[in-house]
């Protein structure tokens, strides 16, 4: 397969008329680009050339929605940049990462790719630019927006307080307060108190089969 045929199913996942914006930056360097699968605790990932493998490589999480597609591959990319002036000689996310990053995300800015809340809260990102968007809580929640959600998927922020919400390993919770960067959370079923991040996501469900859960729970 030609190396532009295959760059050309970038833009699927792209905001629209992006494309051409980052096409550059795979026609310039040898690249290989992995789409996986999602997982939990990364959203893109850059491998820098060795010489059993000479080429960058970079894996970003399929299931992202457009605009987090988007800011994902810009951070790997700075990645290849910033190896591709310093070689080793600088941090990870240090300041040359960042300097290179914000060089390459605002030319993306102004243009109305971004929606206004993204774009924002972006704003507000680059003047300090983290390892990942899921640490800066603001951009997380704009981004968290746009993404195709499980029927009553919410952020624990979200979710009002005396409000229930069940979590990934089936536990059910009552909010009790909302705190600033997280909510204080009763566990239904044994009583005891817990301190959620306000991004974590869980579902919402009504009263009828949060006993329901409880009871499936308790009975075994």
């Amino acid at each position: 397969m030609k190396k532009e045929t295959s760059i050309r199913l970038l833009e699927q996942f792209l905001p629209p008329h992006t494309f051409h914006m980052v096409a550059p930056y795979f026609q310039n360097y040898t690249v290989h680009l992995t789409l996986t699968h999602e997982r939990k605790s990364v959203l893109g990932d850059y491998r820098h050339p060795t010489p059993d493998k000479p080429q960058h490589r970079i894996s970003i999480n399929v299931n992202l929605n457009p605009y987090s597609f988007l800011i994902t591959l810009i951070h790997e990319l700075a990645h290849m940049c910033t190896f591709v002036h310093f070689e080793h000689g600088h941090a990870p996310h240090g300041k040359e990462w960042k300097t290179q990053f914000r060089h390459m995300l605002i030319p993306f800015m102004g243009k109305r790719i971004f929606p206004p809340d993204v774009e924002k809260a972006l704003h507000a990102y680059l003047h300090n630019p983290a390892a990942s968007t899921c640490t800066d809580t603001e951009l997380y929640k704009a981004l968290y927006r746009y993404d195709e959600k499980k029927p009553g998927a919410r952020l624990v922020d979200d979710i009002q307080i005396n409000q229930r919400f069940i979590t990934d390993d089936g536990r059910v919770f009552e909010k009790l307060e909302q705190l600033r960067t997280r909510s204080r959370c009763r566990d239904v079923k044994s009583g005891r108190q817990y301190f959620f991040q306000g991004i974590v996501e869980v579902k919402l469900v009504r009263a009828n089969s949060v006993m329901a859960c409880v009871n499936k729970r308790t009975v075994r």
